[in-house]
């Protein structure tokens, strides 16, 4: 229902056109008519082929690799729809670049990701909805609203439905994820177990213990990212080595840098289960990865954030799963 005389207009960048095309077919709109291409100097050129004047425009733009070019291509975006009298801009970014730069870890580090939220800010755009930030804080990196949507709730029903989680139990595959294992281990009713390892440096994981039984028993290992998969293969590893009966993994990005999908081809995981929050080229979609959509999800929130209805009912009218949020 439409509760103001303002259109909601969709458009999109280079990062992932396939989703955006997704999300608008829910919505019952096509994609917005913008062309975003290179000058031959490199420099990003947009043009933007109709008019947004006191439109609700939604940007659709992960900011995964290249990082910076798809960056640069949603602040020229907003810079355009502002420019262009849009009577509200939403940064749709399923996938936030620079999240794990959220902290001075040594001396002299950046904090990245609160330059990346102001120089979202600082383009124009009044709000942002985005899923599964690296770190929580990163929300109030803001000075705008910021709706942050969860892919645990489509990942536990896809086990449901697919997976007997009789003899189951969710692993953490390190202690910064336990917060988001405990409520996927809720969701399906499940106990939890955590991979305790240390990391000698950069990439490199080395598995010192498994806290929790998962002895004869099906591991579902969730995270919010796979980079280089090296934490991942190593904590399945472990756990097959600890008389795990069978592993399974899942995260909402699949980031899946460098040797990644080598790794978890040759690895024990039985199966790796991903959100389209970042596109994977065919060399990518080997048989082990299973690929979600979470543009229903995106086009749901979409149509709340146009009628100025709460977001944060969504997961429990959205999908019916076990537990609490």
């Amino acid at each position: 229902m439409i509760t103001h005389g303002k259109e909601i207009k969709i458009f999109t960048g280079n990062s992932n056109k396939e989703l955006a095309e997704e999300i608008a077919s829910h919505l019952g709109k096509k994609l917005g008519d913008a062309e975003i291409g290179r000058f031959s100097d490199g420099e990003i050129s947009v043009r933007i082929n109709e008019t947004v004047r006191g439109a609700d425009v939604f940007v659709v733009q992960s900011t995964c690799h290249p990082v910076n070019e798809n960056l640069m291509e949603l602040l020229i975006m907003i810079d355009a729809f502002k420019r262009a009298s849009a009577g509200r801009i939403t940064a749709v970014i399923p996938y936030y670049g620079y999240a794990r730069q959220d902290r001075k870890a040594r001396a002299r580090d950046p904090i990245t990701a609160k330059l990346v939220a102001n120089l979202i800010t600082s383009a124009g755009a009044d709000r942002v909805l985005t899923m599964d930030l690296h770190a929580p804080q990163i929300q109030g990196f803001f000075d705008i609203p910021l709706d942050h949507l969860i892919g645990v709730p489509i990942l536990a029903k896809y086990f449901m439905e697919n997976v007997n989680l009789e003899n189951a139990v969710v692993v953490s595959p390190d202690l910064g994820s336990v917060t988001r294992a405990r409520n996927f281990a809720t969701k399906l009713d499940l106990p939890l177990a955590i991979v305790d390892k240390r990391r000698p440096k950069a990439n490199v994981a080395e598995i010192m213990n498994i806290i929790g039984d998962v002895k004869d028993k099906t591991c579902l290992m969730v995270d919010d990212m796979i980079d280089t998969a090296g934490t991942i293969v190593a904590a399945a590893q472990a756990l097959m080595d600890y008389g795990a009966k069978e592993v399974y993994a899942c995260c909402t990005h699949p980031v899946l840098s460098g040797p990644a999908v080598e790794r978890i081809q040759q690895s024990p995981i039985k199966e790796l289960v991903v959100l389209n929050t970042i596109p994977l080229p065919p060399e990518k979609r080997i048989d082990k990865i299973k690929v979600l959509s979470v543009a229903s999800l995106f086009a749901e929130a979409i149509t709340r954030i146009y009628e100025d209805v709460a977001i944060s009912t969504l997961f429990d009218e959205y999908i019916s799963t076990k537990g609490n949020r």
